[in-house]
């Protein structure tokens, strides 16, 4: 039976109470995942996920980004991380529910999964915090060609300039997201390309904690970040012993239709990580955790690879 627990704790900012969820097995947890969810999006949405995994003895534990979720400040704006935050304050924010998650599950392995934008966040943290983890996954991540990165870097610092950077752009949001919902037309949504799912698409539709339009700030620290991850020197110090799971929807736009997550997986692999390992999915797109058609697969393969690391 899960036991769930909601608790907060303070953001590297020193100002923000992050919202923070603990999924709990029955007894002593064999294993605890760590998840950074996506963009406009909170990790109550992981709920299915967590309770399918403790039942199988593993304990789930992660929490809203700045401006997402249950931790937008009062009066604050969604989808933005804060005045003066930065992509790497988020980082630090997993750090420090990980060093949380530690001080609790002693002698227990620690996994992290990230998932879309919480991808991005997870691959700074294997940068930044190498030997920390035990294993981790990443899903719904890709790769990002330079050109592409300089050119939205410059659009969001004119945008914020003359805006502010907790503005949202109607350009920015359309150089964001617009190219991935026209690999699916005729479109039913605006958000089609989460999932060829149309329940879970109205789901998500219909979350009040879910869909708002990106800030110019974060786009720009999501860019930032992703420049960050993709640098050869940053690579080069990832833990080459840490186990890496990549697994996509073949038919995800954020990974290019897997032509982003292979250049990914090929960027670990050159930068001497020794156990990468890639499963995609044929006919699913951005959300694999909520395709109802492939669930029990999508659940069970991500279980048979972490069961290996316990």
């Amino acid at each position: 039976m899960t036991k769930i627990q909601e608790f907060t704790f303070l953001s590297s900012d020193g100002k923000t109470n992050l919202h923070a969820m603990e999924w709990l097995p029955e007894g002593k947890p064999r294993a605890v995942l760590q998840i950074a969810h996506g963009v406009a999006e909170h990790i109550a949405r992981y709920d299915g996920f967590a309770r399918f995994l403790n039942d199988r003895g593993v304990a789930v534990v992660g929490h809203d980004h700045p401006g997402h979720g249950k931790s937008v400040t009062a009066n604050g704006t969604p989808v933005y991380f804060g005045d003066g935050n930065t992509w790497t304050s988020v980082v630090d924010d997993v750090y420090a529910l990980h060093l949380r998650i530690k001080g609790e599950f002693t002698d227990t392995p620690l996994f992290l999964m990230g998932h879309s934008m919480g991808s991005f966040v997870a691959r700074s943290y294997l940068i930044r915090y190498p030997g920390t983890v035990r294993a981790a996954i990443l899903m719904g991540t890709g790769w990002q060609p330079e050109l592409m990165l300089t050119g939205g870097l410059t659009i969001a610092g004119l945008v914020a300039r003359r805006r502010g950077a907790d503005a949202t752009s109607d350009l920015v949001t359309k150089l964001a997201f617009g190219a991935y919902n026209k690999a699916f037309a005729p479109n039913r949504t605006p958000v089609d390309w989460l999932s060829a799912d149309t329940d879970n698409v109205d789901r998500y539709i219909a979350d009040p904690l879910c869909g708002q339009d990106a800030t110019v700030g974060l786009f720009r620290e999501m860019l930032r970040g992703i420049r960050f991850n993709q640098k050869e020197e940053n690579l080069s110090k990832m833990d080459r012993e840490m186990p890496v799971l990549f697994i996509s929807g073949e038919m995800d736009p954020v990974g290019d239709m897997m032509k982003g997550v292979e250049r990914t997986c090929a960027a670990f692999r050159n930068a001497g990580v020794k156990d990468v390992t890639l499963k995609s999915y044929p006919g699913l797109r951005h959300e694999i955790l909520n395709e109802a058609a492939q669930q029990q697969t999508v659940y069970g393969d991500i279980w048979h690879w972490l069961e290996k690391y316990c």
